[in-house]
């Protein structure tokens, strides 16, 4: 059996790396250990989404078990499960906020680092990035999810940023990313979506 120890690390990154050991592997079992309940439920629905085998353990306070099984027939059936019967229009992810959601924006912006990151980590990329208003914040230096912007734009993920917004804040001369646009492009993008994702 193979072994994963994620604990201490951050969500959602135990799901990122069971999902990689779990595609680089053949029939056989993997074990993840994290440490908290949260992570451990999170992994029990990446096994139903991928349609392996699951068996969960609470070892103690700080210690949770998650045993992916793994077959050839379940193997070959998750394989399946990934293609969409009808394909999808592209995707454009709107960051109108450097925090996501609202309420605290010290918690806002820690989710907002997150969902930025599980964004490079998706199988399937967004066409595009529209950032406006406060989310131009996340396409210049000293951004904290500009490394992640900057594969995602690596990747073919085209980022693209307000140009008035930029202006606005005094930031225009630090953008890092992706490159400057108007609210024409950025209308026009969101009306050819597929879907618009706005976190």
């Amino acid at each position: 059996m193979e072994k994963l120890d994620c604990k201490g690390q951050a969500c959602p990154l135990p799901v990122v790396n069971a999902k990689k050991a779990l595609a680089g592997m053949g029939e056989g079992a993997l074990e993840v250990v994290v440490d908290n309940k949260t992570a451990m439920h999170n992994l029990e629905n990446l096994g139903k989404s991928l349609k392996v085998e699951t068996a969960s353990e609470e070892r103690g306070d700080a210690e949770f078990a998650v045993v992916f099984t793994k077959g050839a027939q379940v193997a070959d059936a998750a394989c399946e499960e990934c293609q969409p019967l009808v394909p999808a229009g592209s995707k454009v992810v709107v960051l109108s906020s450097e925090f996501m959601g609202a309420g605290d924006d010290e918690l806002g912006a820690t989710l907002m680092k997150a969902f930025v990151f599980a964004l490079t980590q998706q199988d399937e990329l967004p066409a595009a990035i529209l950032a406006y208003n406060g989310g131009v914040h996340l396409t210049v230096e000293d951004s904290p999810v500009l490394d992640d912007l900057k594969k995602l734009a690596e990747a073919g993920v085209e980022i693209f940023s307000c140009g008035t917004c930029l202006n606005h804040f005094g930031i225009a001369d630090k953008l890092a990313v992706g490159e400057v646009t108007n609210m024409y492009v950025i209308v026009q993008k969101q009306l050819e979506a597929g879907v618009v994702v706005r976190p």
